[in-house]
């Protein structure tokens, strides 16, 4: 969660379908109408077969400037045609860019292998590389590029704060290709838009002797100007330098946390951070399914300009000093839902954002009694471009939308919820979810028919 600061309200107050705003059509999209189990079930594994390029492996390679604010190096990315039909180009996401455009374009691509890149588009957040011979279903290939990234000097999940710099959302990733087309939706300035698969990455990051790298993944060689990050089935890479401290704890069930902390953070921040990351994963490891990356990087720093808490497969970066309300709870519930089980987050944020809050309350033992406000103007359901232009999205996505779980759990009952979310997650680790997967994994959970459940919670 980013862009907007709405984790304190929220803790404190509490698009649908196949063609969202931005693809870019290649052929009809099937029909997003359809409300019967069976038909959902059907267009999700259509979805799931044509949803390209997929099982891709990035072997990056990257060297920091003497302050850790530029880094530059080369960037190749190998992929298979996982649609059904061939492919004769990929696109790259330059996130990056989302804030800056193409007045400054803080990442820079050049020098492409396997492809001729177009220009820039999407605000300078997406470009297209034409491949050199179309790729056939289950056929593999590879693009390779330079690339250089500089934090922008403000303090943001891309940005620099004093000494230290922070590279979330900054290394180009390939966008995702499915039945409506290419992904290409635009950053529109709160939430995320962010769709990616799970990918390998095996990330080499020299560094100047002295300033710490913690990133995504398993440091598998570390020594004093080099770290060497492994991570296996993530949908993102991120990492943070400076000259930071850091300490290692594990979690009882054994997942190892490093926590490293900017110089203004206090020690109580550090231990909150701990104990409380310790708990929160241990518990939804055993609610929704065991953590699979083994170790989790908290970075914390005592201002964000526009979040209290920002997640990566593997790192989060977090607000201190701690207070009773705090990210990192919510942060971690997102290793789930977004990382683990994947989804659009521009067409459909409610799938991660309100499962983040739900597990978030469910982990503390509280269950919202009488939550739901009564009718609601928007459905919960609305995607990004709707948000961009409505008030309240965060009340929306966050709030209601958690409410509503709390309320599908009352409705379905205690076990049959907590049944019914460990398989829905087990359905869908390491892939992506849809509204009408979960609507229906839900239906199947209970003789009842949700169907007036769903439009009572503005459930579209």
């Amino acid at each position: 969660m980013r862009r907007v600061v709405v984790l304190g309200v929220v803790l404190a107050g509490l698009a649908t379908g196949l063609t969202a705003p931005g693809a870019v059509a290649s052929g009809a999209a099937p029909s997003a109408g359809a409300s019967v189990a069976s038909v959902a079930e059907g267009n999700e594994q259509v979805l799931a077969a044509a949803r390209t390029p997929g099982q891709a492996a990035y072997d990056v390679r990257l060297a920091a400037d003497a302050t850790g604010v530029t880094w530059t190096g080369r960037e190749k990315i190998s992929f298979t045609n996982t649609g059904d039909t061939p492919l004769r180009e990929v696109y790259l996401r330059l996130w990056g860019n989302a804030w800056d455009g193409c007045k400054s374009s803080p990442v820079r691509v050049s020098r492409f292998d396997g492809g001729t890149a177009a220009a820039l588009t999407v605000n300078c957040t997406a470009v297209k590389v034409s491949l050199k011979k179309p790729l056939r279903p289950g056929q593999r290939s590879s693009v390779a590029f330079d690339v250089t990234m500089t934090a922008p000097a403000r303090a943001e999940q891309f940005g620099r704060s004093g000494a230290y710099s922070f590279f979330g959302n900054a290394l180009p990733v390939l966008a995702v290709r499915d039945q409506a087309g290419w992904h290409l939706e635009p950053d529109v300035g709160i939430g995320e838009s962010y769709y990616t698969l799970a990918a390998d990455f095996t990330v080499r990051l020299d560094h100047p002797g002295g300033l710490l790298v913690p990133a995504t993944g398993t440091v598998t060689t570390s020594r004093r100007t080099t770290t060497i990050s492994k991570a296996k089935q993530v949908r993102d890479f991120a990492w943070a330098v400076g000259p930071l401290q850091q300490a290692v704890t594990k979690s009882p069930g054994g997942v190892t946390i490093r926590t490293s902390w900017t110089q203004v953070v206090p020690p109580a921040a550090i231990k909150d951070a701990q104990t409380r990351a310790a708990a929160a994963l241990d518990d939804f490891g055993r609610r929704f399914g065991k953590y699979p990356y083994g170790e989790v990087d908290l970075v914390l720093n005592d201002n964000w300009e526009s979040f209290y808490g920002m997640e990566y497969p593997g790192f989060v970066l977090l607000i201190a000093p701690p207070n009773e309300e705090g990210p990192v709870v919510h942060e971690l519930a997102h290793q789930w839902f977004y990382g683990i089980v994947g989804n659009n987050e521009y067409a459909d944020p409610w799938l991660d954002e309100s499962f983040a809050v739900y597990a978030s309350y469910i982990h503390t033992g509280d269950n919202q009694p009488d939550c739901w406000p009564g009718p609601l103007d928007h459905l919960i359901t609305n995607d990004m471009g709707y948000w961009s232009k409505t008030p309240g999205w965060s009340a929306y996505v966050y709030s209601y939308g958690a409410c509503m779980l709390h309320d599908l759990e009352r409705t379905l009952g205690g076990a049959a919820m907590a049944k019914m979310l460990k398989s829905y997650t087990a359905a869908h680790w390491y892939g992506v979810a849809t509204p009408q997967a979960f609507k229906s994994a839900a239906q199947a959970a209970t003789s009842k028919d949700l169907t007036q459940f769903w439009k009572d919670h503005s459930i579209g």
